[in-house]
């Protein structure tokens, strides 16, 4: 299949976090639009293999960078010169910043300040979004999705350091990025938020969708811990789609005014009927997998919010963004993805390239 893109080919992306899950999807499909991939990370471990599995240090300008490290991600960035950059790079599990909350919040705020300093005086154009999530917001546990506009907070080490990057991006664009003279006109700082994604060849630890395809499996019961908490369940290519349209936007746009306006924040989430319990994404993953569960749940367990949902209004005002799948579909190309990775019927690049051409093949347009 060919994707190749006017817009995106010869295009140089530094992709930060590209050997993780969202990362490797993303370097799979800028680089058939035709974009020459830069990536930058740690090491692909055991526990996310799909960049190996992908072969994607074939595909792409391979780098393993520290971005904590500020001399070596400015060396990456002053040689690379990108016009994009989606920067993915992050400490991304909830449960791990109990564990790790120093790790979580100089990786997730310091080392992203890296990249940003690294970049401040760039004297051609480019285009950054600093990739978030959802739980930047202070979870007030009601049935209403946050807005973009909406008090930023977090229990957790992981969803706090995420809303002080928000604020401190927030500060960076302000002082930094403009046409003022102490500011530089060639930057263009977003942020995107979005929900919890689903999709093939995530094997990361303590993350819902692994947990229940690894007791598949084993033929094992598959177990929950907080089987009523309600989320915003989408496959991972409607907000890389979303991370890709605004990107596209900001760079193409020839009013300086219009540019600065599109750099703020943006969520990117699934539509109203896709909010559902974990409960339902487990059992609509056993539609397509014969399995059982059972609760394990533990009232003295780490915290974790029991709503949470996203209202996109803007990113369809702003960008005609919407999402393409619903919540059954996402589950059912995830749960296939894995099955048939699982049987050998293909593979994960197959399977990967596959679900990329269904969703390109959508009514909706990614670019």
């Amino acid at each position: 299949m060919t994707l190749i893109n006017n817009f995106w080919k010869g295009k140089k992306v530094l992709i930060t976090g590209h050997t993780g899950f969202k990362g490797s999807w993303l370097s799979l499909y800028l680089h058939n639009l035709g974009a020459i991939i830069i990536g930058c990370s740690l090491p692909p471990t055991s526990k996310q293999p799909l960049f190996d599995q992908l072969n994607l240090k074939d595909r792409l300008n391979h780098n393993i960078v520290d971005i904590s490290n500020i001399k070596s991600i400015n060396g990456l960035i002053n040689d690379c010169n990108p016009d994009i950059i989606f920067h993915l790079a992050a400490q991304s599990l909830v449960r791990d910043s109990y564990v790790n909350p120093l790790t979580t919040w100089n990786t997730n705020v310091l080392g992203s300040l890296n990249l940003l300093e690294s970049i401040k005086n760039f004297q051609h154009s480019c285009v950054v979004l600093v990739i978030t999530t959802d739980k930047v917001y202070e979870n007030k546990n009601w049935a209403f999705g946050y807005r973009e506009n909406d008090s930023l907070g977090g229990d957790d080490p992981y969803s706090a350091s995420k809303a002080a990057l928000e604020i401190a991006v927030a500060s960076w664009r302000k002082s930094f990025c403009g046409s003022k003279p102490y500011q530089n006109p060639n930057l263009f700082i977003a942020t995107c938020r979005a929900g919890n994604v689903i999709g093939g060849g995530d094997w990361g630890e303590d993350r819902i969708i692994p947990d229940i395809i690894s007791s598949l499996k084993l033929n094992k019961n598959i177990k929950i811990r907080n089987k009523s908490a309600i989320r915003p369940w989408q496959h991972v290519l409607e907000p890389l789609s979303g991370y890709i349209k605004l990107a596209k936007k900001i760079y193409e746009s020839k009013d300086l005014n219009r540019k600065l306006r599109l750099c703020s924040s943006f969520n990117f989430g699934p539509n109203l009927e896709s909010n559902k319990t974990v409960l339902d994404l487990v059992n609509e993953v056993l539609k397509h997998w014969e399995g059982n569960w059972e609760d394990i749940s533990n009232e003295n367990d780490f915290y974790e919010a029991q709503i949470l949902k996203l209202n996109v209004e803007k990113s369809y005002d702003q960008l005609e963004w919407v999402p393409s799948w619903s919540f059954s579909e996402a589950v059912s190309k995830t749960t296939l993805w894995y099955k048939d990775d699982f049987q050998g019927i293909l593979t994960p690049y197959e399977l990967c390239m596959k679900d990329i051409e269904s969703f390109e093949n959508n009514p909706r347009k990614i670019y």
